[in-house]
């Protein structure tokens, strides 16, 4: 039977905090391939400039100063925890092994926690809204013919639904290649592993019991919408240079060309539920179609199977 003392608990400290790094390290997690790392130093970001593509002009006389639109889109900073209970009867006892798993998925959970804020929020994308008050897969987004956002403002989308029929499980497709991708990570502090050990406690001189927790403030929001497209029709090789022929003809405000859609298996990606995982890989990892003929749309995106959706 193990005493508890103040050496032992410190020693317990370390073991649990190093399986649970151990397990964050190798948890598998890709969010950073679609959304940008923003740190965020308050209770919520402000991204008055999104919708606003820099452009350079030829510089003949002075500079010329536009007065970009303001949009007064914010991301708020959200808490994140999750706690494990360890008796003290259990230290006493020996029977630590049982909580080494509870320890280990700790850490899974907290490594893969921005990959189901950002693809969960991406599978919400047309009922959530995005800078431009729209949401951010829709019909109608504005875009205006002068560049500070003036003008009547033609309506595009990024929303591809089937043209008969009712909407089928939806696929994205976007483009990463630029430094801001299509959706934002904000963290307002890394996650950190606490302990509450010191029998004065309520907790720990009530129940008995030690308590290990993890902390996380963060959250996830849109960034431009032109760089993705939502795809409810059936994922097949027309309906996915449909999406990239649509994403290709973007343009900003003022009429510049975004030059989005060209980056290739390295810039673009094709997003989809383990439902369409199969349908994913005939479109864009086979060289030839069902025919023979060479597959066009072949080692255009890199595809990411996603449970977060």
């Amino acid at each position: 039977m193990a005493i508890v003392t103040a050496p032992l608990l410190s020693s317990l400290w370390v073991g649990f905090n190093k399986t649970f790094e151990d397990a964050k390290a190798k948890a598998p997690s890709r969010w950073a391939l679609a959304a940008t790392l923003v740190p965020s130093t308050s209770a919520s970001t402000t991204y008055g400039w999104l919708g606003k593509y820099p452009k350079l002009r030829e510089w003949v006389g002075p500079r010329t100063i536009n007065s970009m639109q303001a949009h007064g889109y914010s991301i708020v900073n959200k808490r994140y925890e999750g706690t494990v209970s360890v008796d003290r009867t259990d230290i006493e006892d020996d029977n630590l092994g049982i909580y080494a798993p509870l320890f280990a998925e700790m850490g899974y959970a907290t490594r893969t926690h921005p990959d189901e804020l950002v693809f969960g929020l991406l599978g919400k994308g047309t009922s959530t809204l995005c800078f431009d008050g729209q949401n951010f897969f829709d019909t109608d987004h504005p875009v205006y013919p002068n560049v500070d956002g003036t003008g009547e403002a033609a309506t595009v989308s990024n929303l591809i639904d089937p043209t008969a029929g009712d909407p089928g499980e939806a696929w994205y497709l976007l483009d990463v290649s630029r430094p801001l991708k299509p959706l934002i990570f904000q963290e307002r502090t890394k996650p950190e592993m606490l302990a509450l050990t010191d029998a004065k406690q309520d907790h720990v001189f009530m129940e008995d019991a030690y308590l290990y927790g993890v902390r996380y403030r963060c959250n996830a929001g849109f960034g431009f919408w032109q760089q993705a497209v939502c795809c409810r029709d059936t994922l097949n090789v027309a309906n996915f240079e449909k999406a990239l022929a649509l994403m290709q003809d973007y343009k900003a405000d003022g009429g510049k060309p975004l030059g989005l859609g060209h980056g290739g298996k390295a810039g673009t990606l094709l997003v989809v539920p383990s439902t369409l995982n199969s349908a994913a890989k005939a479109v864009v990892e086979k060289q030839n179609l069902a025919g023979g003929e060479s597959n066009t749309s072949y080692d255009n995106a890199t595809i990411i199977n996603c449970a977060w959706l």
